[in-house]
């Protein structure tokens, strides 16, 4: 009780009423964009309840699953009440959590008297008996997906690892601090309301430009949109053919230049290739109307012609990542239809985590249907412009809930603990807003009508887009645990383009697999697979190998780069100069703040 007498009250109460104000004031302000969500989540499981009402034979599916669940209920209770009781028997749990929920792995939720081990496996006999519903009704494969979204927020959040009454780890370490890891929960949360957002890490241990992307270089062209870096040579001799990146602009370009260590972009210039890089513009509400061909023409192709200018080489390598690599695809395109062959200023192209057929795009596709883009359209978006960076980081949270989200709340709330520093969720909350007039095409042509695989169905900078064009030599990577750019995804690309074509199957997921230096050899990744079979009998048939896909992808791209050329120190030639240092200026911009009016679960 020392401790908390020692609480300024004063303080608290505070910090109470000010978190008290942020509530309602956030409430107030998005309350259209909670209705929407609301009317869309009830009207989904209401049109689910309608239907079985209506079909008895659905309701006697429902049934026969309710009375499994009771006979496991049943079950659960006999098995912890002799294990309890009876010490000479064996004991074997009815359920267990999947070997990767990290949520149950303390051994105080398997300790006498069990009580904490009964709600634990009551809590997955419940979930397994929601998603056996779901899995079992008769009803279309996009119902079901929507249901099976939303669900799965519920059965996240209902998690007895949230709350302090079920988390037997949380009540011990109460036990063991007298109440002071509750106080600090309670003063971390009523910190996280006044910031808007939960912390998922220490956001002042690092610094753009000091101890995240920090490969030396030089911007040495910018326009609206992009600044261009350059990067300073790393070898004595480079290629002679330069190898221009475009990452996506829904998040910054750092992922790829984060520590020294597991920089991809210092591993290539290390690899003596002259390297350039597209730092993206954070837009403000004012850039509401760049559209989707203005990224094509005053990113992508500017870019590929400045470095071509700088380099003086008359072709570049190219790498698009995630949404970078969707509009790679475009270009691309584009440029088979007004080139010939020896124009072309493109020699190979690399697809990593992109997706160009979006037949397919993870759990966020499940809630993107044509109501929910109807409704941004007809005004949500274009009354301030963007697409709100911080918005987008919600909807991203929430397809990893329970690593993105509840761990934290446990973490920092229950526990009273603060996050360990981290580059990879650093990047993640230093955000960029989207023009609304270049996401709303996005998500409707891309992403609700999957046009973009289609051949000529899509026109952009007047002219139909058809990626059987492309036919310079594409290598497309694919990330085993990618829940933005699922693999098999990704792997459709092989069948649409036209020219020599290979698949690398990374480890890890989106983030962490594209970060991921061959001095890493936790993932490890696989090449070799037959290809123009399907994505199954690629990786029935493909080579596993220790390591980074690093490895193997430049060794292509080296292959791919000519001859070896003396590097020129300096950056830029007279018409593109030097006009400040990497990274520039582009990057530590910091999204506007926005009263969003939109769901987070979109």
């Amino acid at each position: 009780m020392e401790k908390m007498n020692q609480i300024n009250f004063q303080e608290l109460t505070e910090s109470i009423t000010k978190a008290s104000q942020k509530i309602i004031k956030n409430y107030l302000e998005n309350s259209t964009g909670y209705a929407h969500d609301n009317r869309d989540i009830t009207s989904t499981f209401n049109s689910f309840g309608s239907k079985l009402v209506a079909d008895s034979k659905e309701m006697k599916k429902v049934q026969d699953v309710y009375d499994i669940f009771i006979q496991s209920q049943q079950e659960l209770w006999k098995r912890i009440t002799e294990r309890q009781f009876d010490k000479t028997k064996e004991y074997k749990p009815l359920i267990s959590p999947d070997k990767n929920d990290k949520r149950f792995r303390a051994p105080e939720w398997d300790e006498a008297p069990y009580y904490f081990d009964f709600v634990k496996q009551s809590y997955l006999l419940v979930s397994k008996m929601m998603k056996d519903i779901i899995e079992n009704a008769g009803i279309d494969e996009s119902e079901k997906k929507k249901l099976n979204f939303y669900s799965q927020q519920y059965i996240d959040a209902f998690s007895p690892s949230n709350y302090i009454a079920t988390n037997p780890e949380a009540i011990k370490l109460a036990q063991e601090t007298k109440g002071q890891s509750l106080i600090d929960g309670f003063k971390n949360l009523l910190a996280d309301i006044e910031k808007g957002g939960i912390t998922q890490t220490d956001m002042t241990a690092f610094e753009v430009g000091e101890n995240i992307a920090v490969t030396p270089g030089a911007v040495i062209y910018e326009n609206e949109l992009i600044q261009l870096i350059q990067y300073s040579p790393a070898t004595k001799n480079v290629c002679e053919t330069p190898l221009v990146i475009i990452p996506p602009w829904i998040n910054k370009f750092y992922i790829l230049d984060l520590r020294p260590e597991n920089s991809l972009t210092k591993f290539i210039v290390d690899q003596g290739v002259t390297t350039f890089i597209i730092s993206w513009k954070n837009p403000t509400s004012k850039m509401g109307h760049i559209a989707f061909e203005d990224y094509v023409e005053m990113g992508c192709l500017k870019a590929i012609e400045v470095a071509q200018s700088i380099t003086k080489s008359k072709k570049v390598n190219t790498l698009g990542y995630c949404l970078g690599g969707t509009l790679l695809g475009i270009t691309l395109s584009i440029l088979a239809k007004q080139k010939t062959k020896q124009e072309n200023p493109v020699n190979s192209a690399t697809f990593l985590a992109t997706m160009i057929d979006f037949s397919d795009v993870g759990p966020m596709g499940d809630v993107i249907d044509n109501a929910l883009v109807k409704k941004l359209e007809r005004g949500e978006l274009t009354e301030k412009g963007v697409m709100s960076g911080h918005d987008m980081e919600k909807a991203f949270n929430l397809i990893r809930a329970n690593d993105l989200v509840w761990n934290f709340v446990v973490n920092n709330y229950l526990k009273g603990k603060t996050p360990t520093p981290f580059d990879l969720l650093f990047w993640t909350n230093d955000n960029t807003n989207l023009p609304a007039s270049m996401y709303l095409f996005y998500l409707r042509y891309m992403v609700l009508e999957n046009k973009l695989s289609r051949k000529n169905a899509l026109r952009i900078c007047k002219t139909p887009i058809d990626i059987g064009k492309i036919e310079v030599p594409v290598y497309v990577i694919g990330l085993q645990e990618d829940h933005i750019s699922p693999a098999h995804t990704t792997f459709t690309i092989t069948e649409l383009v036209s020219g020599p074509v290979e698949f690398i199957l990374g480890g890890s997921g989106h983030v962490m697999g594209a970060a991921n230096p061959p001095a890493k050899k936790k993932y490890g990744y696989y090449l070799n697979g037959t290809l123009h079979e399907g994505f199954e009998k690629w990786t029935e048939s493909a080579d596993f190998f220790e390591g980074s896909w690093w490895t193997p992808w430049i060794k292509r791209i080296i292959e791919k780069s000519g001859k070896q050329i003396p590097a020129i120190k300096n950056l830029g030639n007279t018409k593109y100069k030097k006009i400040e240092p990497a990274p520039g200026r582009y990057v530590k911009e910091k999204c506007e703040h926005y009263s969003t009016n939109n769901s987070n679960s979109h």
